[in-house]
C-alpha cells in the first residue's frame, strides 16, 4: 500500500502565496524540486544533490511533492525502482528557483563551518567540469581538504571521454592531479568570491601533478553557475569579492 503524504501545515489563509508556501516552504523541499528540475531522476541521484537530508525525510518530501502534483513517479525497468520527473507545475518553478539562488548569491548570510559540505561540493563540481578542455581518455583528479566540519575530507572526480563520475571513495585509479586546500578557501573560489588562479599562484590551493595538467587545471573548472553574480551584501564575503575584482 502506498504511503500517504502528510498534509502540509496550513496558514489558514486563502491567499495563493500562503497556499504555495504550505508546500514550498517546508525544509529541503525547494532543494529537492531543484534537483529534479536539473535532471536528477533516481532517489540516489536526488540524494547526492541534497546529501544532508536523511533518506527517510527525502522519501517523505518526495511523497508530498507527488501528492501536490509537482513530481511524477514512474517505475523504471523490472527492478521495481522508481524514477522521478518534474511535472508542468514543477517546471513553472524553474525561474523562481533560479531567482532565489541569485538572490542568495547577492544577499544571503555568509557561510559558516556547518555549511561547508564536501559531499555537496563534489556533486556540484561533477556537473560543472569543462570536459572539452581535459585530455582524452581518463583523467582522475583527487581533492583533499583541511578545515572540514566532518571527517569527510577527500573525493575524486573521474572524467572518461566527457563523462564525469563523482567518487566519495577511492575509485582505484592512480590520480593524475592532487588538489589540496582549506575547504572554505576552495568553496569561496568556487562561488566566485576568490580568483581561482590567484589562489593557486599564492599557494592557498595547491595542485600537484605533471606541469601541463597543472597549468590546465583552472580551465577544467566552470565554477558555480552563480559565480558570475556579484556578492552585494556588506559582509566578509562581500568584501572578499570586491577585493578580488579590484585586483583583477
Amino acid at each position: 500500500m502506498k504511503k500517504s503524504a502528510r498534509k502540509p501545515q496550513s496558514y489558514g489563509q486563502y491567499c495563493p502565496l500562503a497556499l504555495a508556501a504550505e508546500v514550498l516552504c517546508r525544509r529541503w523541499t525547494i532543494l529537492v524540486i531543484s534537483r529534479i528540475i536539473d535532471g536528477c531522476t533516481t532517489f540516489n541521484e536526488i540524494h547526492q544533490g541534497v546529501p544532508r537530508i536523511s533518506p527517510s525525510l527525502l522519501s517523505t518530501r518526495l511523497s508530498e511533492l507527488e501528492h501536490a502534483g509537482i513530481v511524477r513517479r514512474r517505475k523504471a525497468g523490472r527492478d521495481n525502482r522508481y524514477r522521478y520527473e518534474p511535472t508542468e507545475a514543477a517546471l513553472e518553478l524553474a525561474d523562481l528557483i533560479d531567482g532565489m539562488a541569485i538572490w542568495g548569491q547577492h544577499w544571503s548570510r555568509d557561510m559558516n563551518m556547518d555549511d561547508l559540505d564536501p559531499a555537496f561540493l563534489a556533486w556540484s563540481m561533477s556537473l560543472r567540469m569543462n570536459t572539452d578542455a581535459m585530455p582524452p581518455g581518463r583523467t582522475v583528479v583527487e581533492f583533499e581538504f583541511s578545515g572540514t566540519p566532518t571527517e569527510f575530507r577527500k573525493f575524486w572526480l573521474v572524467n572518461t571521454d566527457g563523462k564525469v563520475d563523482m567518487c566519495l571513495k577511492d575509485p582505484g585509479y592512480e590520480s593524475d592531479l592532487l588538489v589540496r586546500s582549506d575547504l572554505r578557501c576552495f568553496v569561496e573560489a568556487w562561488r566566485g568570491f576568490r580568483d581561482l588562479r590567484q589562489e593557486i599562484r599564492a599557494g592557498k590551493i595547491r595542485v600537484t601533478g605533471p606541469r601541463q595538467l597543472k597549468s590546465s587545471f583552472p580551465d577544467w573548472l566552470l565554477l558555480s553557475a552563480l559565480a558570475p553574480y556579484r556578492r552585494r551584501v556588506n559582509s566578509r564575503e562581500g568584501r572578499l569579492y570586491n577585493t578580488q575584482k579590484e585586483g583583477a
